[in-house]
């Protein structure tokens, strides 16, 4: 465990800055690495709003071109080849079935902004194609697809990166640097929130699928059921068979940054209180969460997810505030804030680029950051601020936060394996059913 920690501490810190391009770098031999003076070529599946911030981001990377972007609904591609348009000067070639994507051998990596019981499954295949994987989280949907993409990545080489895109946040490495040295003493808990107040999503009605989606397409590696009309485009999030709540669709980012800021891996226990306490609707989750993550030393991560129903008294709408013996640090996207044990501001530093944290349209400065360090080592062999072996740690602490709701009882897990301790109905959420044919395989 130690000798892995230190991998992490090194990649956590070992970053080269932002590098836009190969014209900006010094002559230091990059020619000899292999593909550092071509261009990557890049497939973007999945287009409707994250894949926006993604494609501006990938534009402004001077040696990346996006060639493909995918999707199954026709009217989200007739949007997105507008907005191409408008930002890249060009509309790529379209496919709506990503199996002819990576069959293209000029292909170098691919971006995936499906939903989520597609990322570990896709992001397999595209290991397998040869290609390079952008996975915007959670990278899996299950626990078993998590152990899968990981080992798929060290089968095959080539660079995985999730989007937890404040891992290249300058004002946030510049946090854990100094957390690491001692500006706030013994860091001992990590506390991650997030606040919003979604609308009901209804009881969904049987209705024809839609003549411009490929609704078989769509459902992919998941058992197939019918068309209903409250599902798609975006409220799978809160369907079991495809999404994995909110714990996964915001909380990945902050417990990511309170694990990176306390430097802990898998936790010995975790336990989540909550429920759903809103709507009387098809909402499959806890749409009000409380989940606890503990670790050795002492250490512990609490989650606070309210997802219908505003935090109060008013606080910002997400964040991570890291505690320790001599003050607390708040890390948000934007910024970080230093305040002693009175609570008393010492010093704040800002992001020279804003992030697009509540805005999916449009490329914020963390998002060109993560996606030129992923280019970076493709093409330079530089340290991922996010490599999956980390990331997939992160992931794998929300879903544990899942089981641990859906059964009402603490965990206690194995630190070096993930698993779950003497729990056979819990292990029993390790894997899910896939439809026959799709199922992810090695």
């Amino acid at each position: 465990m130690d000798t892995r920690r230190e991998f992490i501490k090194k990649t956590a810190t070992g970053s080269a800055g932002l590098i836009l391009g190969a014209s900006l770098l010094p002559n230091f031999g990059y020619s000899n690495i292999l593909g550092a003076n071509e261009r990557v070529n890049v497939a973007v599946i999945g287009v409707r709003s994250r894949a926006r911030s993604l494609t501006s981001a990938i534009a402004r990377y001077s040696e990346a071109k996006v060639i493909y972007t995918c999707d199954v609904d026709d009217k989200i591609i007739e949007k997105n080849n507008v907005f191409c348009q408008e930002t890249l000067g060009y509309v790529p070639q379209v496919e709506k079935d990503f199996r002819k994507v990576l069959e293209d051998k000029s292909v170098d990596a691919v971006f995936i902004a499906t939903p989520e019981h597609w990322h570990a499954p896709m992001a397999i295949m595209a290991l397998q194609a040869g290609k390079h994987v952008y996975v915007e989280k959670p990278c899996s949907h299950n626990l078993h697809e998590n152990e899968l993409l990981v080992a798929a990545q060290k089968k095959y080489g080539k660079v995985v990166q999730m989007g937890n895109q404040q891992r290249s946040a300058e004002t946030s490495k510049l946090a854990v640097k100094e957390i690491k040295e001692g500006i706030i003493g013994d860091v001992y808990k990590g506390e991650a929130y997030y606040s919003n107040n979604r609308g009901s999503i209804g009881t969904g009605k049987k209705i024809a699928v839609p003549s411009n989606l490929d609704w078989d397409l769509w459902q992919g590696p998941a058992p197939r059921e019918a068309y209903r009309d409250n599902i798609h485009p975006y409220n799978w999030h809160w369907f079991k068979t495809w999404g994995t709540g909110e714990i996964h669709n915001n909380g990945t980012h902050e417990i990511d940054i309170c694990r990176w800021a306390l430097g802990v891996d898998i936790p010995k226990t975790v336990t989540s209180f909550g429920g759903k306490y809103t709507y009387k609707d098809d909402w499959e989750f806890a749409d009000n969460q409380q989940a606890t993550f503990t670790y050795d030393d002492n250490k512990f991560i609490t989650w606070t997810g309210h997802s219908r129903g505003k935090i109060m008294p008013s606080q910002p709408g997400r964040g991570a505030t890291i505690y320790g013996s001599k003050g607390s640090i708040l890390l948000s996207r934007n910024n970080y804030q230093l305040f002693d044990l009175g609570g008393n501001l010492i010093k704040k530093v800002d992001e020279k680029e804003k992030s697009a944290t509540l805005n999916t349209a449009g490329a914020g400065g963390l998002d060109v950051r993560h996606i030129a360090n992923f280019f970076n080592a493709i093409r330079l062999g530089e340290q991922q601020n996010s490599p999956i072996t980390d990331a997939s740690i992160t992931t794998m602490t929300c879903h544990l936060g899942n089981i641990s709701q859906q059964l009402g009882r603490t965990l206690n897990i194995n630190t070096k394996t993930g698993r779950v301790i003497k729990d056979r109905e819990a292990l029993k959420h390790w894997k899910r059913d896939y439809e026959k044919g799709w199922e992810p395989k090695l």
